[in-house]
């Protein structure tokens, strides 16, 4: 049976209650998650075969979190195990991954000791027939990109569908090295793009008008994704869909969400959604990016798939945790129904 396989490092993410409560209590929230294991979570909850591989300690506690994530449906007979630590990070509840909140603890872990001819390739992706990856994972080190370009480049000589989340996290480039002279390396080979202009540009290159910023109007942000949906499949002839994501804080408590999905030469937008209440900001995008995939390999219309996958992300965001506990029919019913919640 063909699947799906994501690729990146699991991470523990530990949410204290800010305030002094966790100081109090003694407890403090712990999520296993990671940009492309959400993805995975999400893609096996809806029914898609789905392997995850990262690197986790040989330890009973990577034992437990191996469980856990086999437990979500997820096939782990590509985890990689080794006697380094795993990668966390902390981010207060309700905070967002992009705020000056979190605080990365990932240095030395497993995954980011990776080397360039460590892994057997052609044993992890088995029978898959879609890789998954992000750019998060080569921000961690030059070793780690080099590994990501290893994988992308074997995926590639297989025919495997190949997809990328332009996941940009500025804390995490710290090895001396440009994103702009390795991501653009990985997305030569990818079939889907996913991101945003802002990410688009600080990626891959791509141009950010002077006139765009934050009180631009929704049609200004929609005409930019389409130039930049463009120029990418330009640059990146193999790309043939590029999906764009906006979302924007409304204070106090709120939050306006809509995204673009750019295939066939036709730009493709959803509905504008409104939430007064955020639960937790976290995987929302990697929803999103689940949603995609669920779509294209269901072959629905680009419409149905942008439709899907922005309902699918907006929902995340009133659950807490890292990955979706949505089913699909809950989703295609608001795909045709309220189309905010409060």
């Amino acid at each position: 049976m063909s699947r799906v396989v994501c690729f990146g490092e699991l991470l523990l993410r530990f949410s204290p209650a800010l305030n002094g409560d966790w100081l109090q209590t003694g407890m403090m929230p712990v999520h296993v998650g990671g940009a492309e294991l959400n993805v995975a979570r999400a893609l096996a909850h809806w029914n898609i075969p789905v392997g995850y591989s990262s690197v986790v300690p040989a330890t009973v506690l990577g034992d437990e979190v191996v469980t856990f994530v086999q437990q979500q449906g997820v096939d782990t007979t590509r985890m990689l195990r080794s006697n380094d630590r795993i990668g966390t990070y902390y981010l207060p509840q309700g905070a967002d991954l992009k705020s000056a909140g979190v605080i990365y603890d990932r240095a030395e872990s497993g995954f980011a000791r990776l080397m360039p001819s460590q892994i057997d390739w052609d044993t992890l992706l088995g029978d898959a027939d879609w890789l998954h990856m992000s750019a998060i994972s080569p921000a961690l080190t030059a070793n780690a990109a080099a590994v990501c370009l290893e994988l992308v480049k074997t995926a590639s000589a297989k025919g495997i569908t190949i997809s990328i989340d332009l996941n940009y996290r500025a804390k995490l480039w710290q090895y001396g090295v440009s994103p702009l002279i390795v991501i653009p390396g990985l997305v030569e080979y990818c079939d889907i793009v996913m991101g945003n202009i802002w990410a688009a540009n600080a990626l891959l290159g791509i141009p950010l008008a002077d006139s765009i910023h934050e009180e631009s109007t929704q049609s200004d942000f929609l005409a930019h994704a389409m130039t930049t949906s463009q120029t990418i499949q330009e640059r990146f002839p193999r790309c043939k869909a590029v999906a764009n994501t906006f979302r924007f804080d409304v204070p106090p408590t709120g939050l306006r969400y809509y995204t673009t999905l750019y295939s066939g030469g036709q730009q493709h937008v959803s509905h504008e959604l409104y939430t007064s209440t955020v639960v937790d900001r976290v995987g929302s995008g990697d929803c999103y990016m689940a949603g995609l995939i669920y779509g294209f390999r269901h072959q629905l219309s680009p419409q149905q798939i942008v439709d899907f996958a922005t309902q699918a992300a907006f929902g995340k965001l009133q659950e807490s945790g890292d990955a979706t506990r949505q089913t699909v029919k809950q989703i295609q019913a608001r795909s045709t129904g309220s189309l905010s919640y409060s």
